[in-house]
C-alpha cells in the first residue's frame, strides 16, 4: 500500500461488505446488495473485488481492472462502492482484509454479507471463527443451499448467535458473533452464465482509465 492510509470521514457509516471475484459483476449482485442495504438499514454496500480467491481456480479469471470496471458499471447511481482495496492492503484472506478495514475505517460499522452457498463452505475459510467474531454476518438464502448451510460446521456454530435484521438499528446489535438470515427472491443471473454467453466480455473494459471510488487512487488498467 506504499504507506497510504485510508481513513473514514467524521460521520459514522453502516456498511455491508460483499466480497467476490465479480467475474463479471452483474445485475444480480446489484439487486441483492440493494435488498440487503434496505433490510439492514445501511448507508452503503462495498464490493470488495478480490485480486484472487484462494478457493477459486485462476483459469477463466479476467484481469482485476476489468472486473472492477464491470462492478463500477453495475454500481452507477446507487450507494454501492466497488473497490480493489484488498490489492492495496496486500491481503489474501478475508479475515485479514476485515481486520485491516476495521483499522483503516475505525468509525464505520461493518457487516459481512454472503450467500448461503458461501456459508455452507465457510468452515474452509482461514480462521473463520475469528472472522465471525470480527463483525456480524448477514446471509442471503440461495435455493438449494439452505439445508447444507445449516448443517455445515460454521452454520451449526453460528446458529447459536441468530439475530434479527432489526437488531442492527441499535448499537448493541453490532456485537459479534451474530448471524442474520435474509430471505430474498431467487435471482437467476450468474457470472458463469454471462461468461458462457460472452467469453470475451472483459475486452469491453480493456485499457479503461479508472479511479477506485473508495481509496480515490488511480487503477492500473493492466493489472492482472
Amino acid at each position: 500500500m506504499g504507506g497510504a492510509r485510508h481513513r473514514a470521514g467524521p460521520a459514522l457509516k453502516k456498511v455491508a461488505l460483499l466480497g467476490g471475484s465479480f467475474n463479471p459483476a452483474h445485475g444480480g449482485h446489484r439487486r441483492i446488495s440493494l435488498f440487503a442495504r434496505r433490510a439492514l438499514g445501511l448507508d452503503e454496500v462495498w464490493w470488495l473485488v478480490s485480486p484472487g480467491n484462494p478457493l477459486k481456480p485462476k483459469a477463466g479469471m479476467a484481469p482485476l481492472a476489468a472486473r472492477l470496471a464491470s462492478a463500477l458499471e453495475q454500481a452507477r447511481g446507487v450507494p454501492i462502492v466497488p473497490t480493489q482495496i484488498e490489492r492495496e492492503l496486500g491481503t489474501r484472506y478475508t479475515v485479514d482484509t476485515l481486520r485491516a478495514l476495521k483499522r483503516c475505517y475505525p468509525r464505520n460499522r461493518f457487516v459481512w454479507l454472503m450467500g448461503s452457498d458461501n456459508l455452507a463452505q465457510f468452515h474452509q475459510w482461514k480462521d473463520w471463527r475469528r472472522l465471525a467474531r470480527a463483525m456480524p454476518i448477514a446471509v442471503i438464502a440461495r435455493p438449494g443451499y439452505d439445508a447444507s448451510a445449516r448443517a455445515s460446521p460454521a452454520g451449526a456454530w453460528l446458529g447459536r448467535y441468530r439475530r434479527s435484521a432489526a437488531s442492527l438499528k441499535h448499537r448493541a446489535g453490532w456485537s459479534a458473533p451474530a448471524l442474520i438470515q435474509l430471505r430474498f427472491d431467487p435471482d437467476p443471473r450468474s457470472a458463469t452464465a454471462i461468461r458462457r454467453a460472452d467469453p470475451e466480455w472483459a475486452n469491453r473494459f480493456a485499457g479503461k482509465r479508472l479511479r477506485d471510488p473508495l481509496t480515490h487512487h488511480p487503477v492500473d488498467p493492466d493489472i492482472a
